[in-house]
């Protein structure tokens, strides 16, 4: 699957890189909820897709983490994702590899003309570098 043009169809359909609106019109139910330190998941209930998200993360923690669970609800949307971990993005697993793929494309789609930069992408939302290096020097 082409994550970058799944991305870019989502945000042309949708006229939005909001990933709360977003999943809103897809009909994905956001929680915030008390998670300790996980920072978030996804799960399938009844055909209904759920994000669940740490309400003690950062605004910028949590978008990041909403545009990863989304990166989930449309790439792997049978599977109950595993806890994403509070201390790093990072991971060798394919499908959490795919989901912070999907989550940094969203994050710096143009095509709504907004956009973040790479420095607001590592210093408030803590993307790691080595999500960006793909992205932009790949």
């Amino acid at each position: 699957m082409d994550i970058k043009k799944e991305v870019g169809q989502l945000v042309k359909k949708y006229k939005t890189n909001d990933p709360y609106e977003i999943a809103k019109a897809m009909g994905i139910v956001v929680r915030h909820v008390p998670l300790g330190k996980i920072l978030g998941y996804h799960t399938r209930q009844c055909r209904v897709s759920i994000i669940h998200i740490n309400e003690s993360a950062s605004a910028e923690q949590q978008i990041f983490t909403c545009c990863h669970e989304i990166g989930h609800a449309i790439l792997h949307p049978e599977v109950n994702t595993p806890f994403l971990k509070s201390s790093t993005y990072f991971s060798n697993d394919k499908i959490e590899l795919e989901a912070n793929e999907f989550a940094v494309e969203l994050l710096f789609s143009q095509e709504v003309g907004h956009s973040i930069t790479i420095n607001e992408a590592t210093e408030q939302y803590g993307v790691p570098e080595q999500l960006l290096v793909k992205k932009f020097y790949a």
